[in-house]
């Protein structure tokens, strides 16, 4: 009984792995492609003196 139920949740343990890698993502991030930098670097010397 016992190795029954350990091979049940190893097989369920292994198959969940399985799916969470090869599912598509389900990130929400919005296609918003490149976006250059435009700023200005910063520049000083010393990180103190603000």
């Amino acid at each position: 009984m016992a190795i029954s139920k350990m091979l049940v949740s190893m097989t369920q343990f292994i198959s969940e792995a399985f799916m969470r890698i090869f599912t598509p993502t389900d990130d929400a991030y919005p296609m918003i492609g490149f976006q250059p930098f435009t700023g200005i670097p910063y520049k000083g010397r010393n990180s103190g003196s603000w």
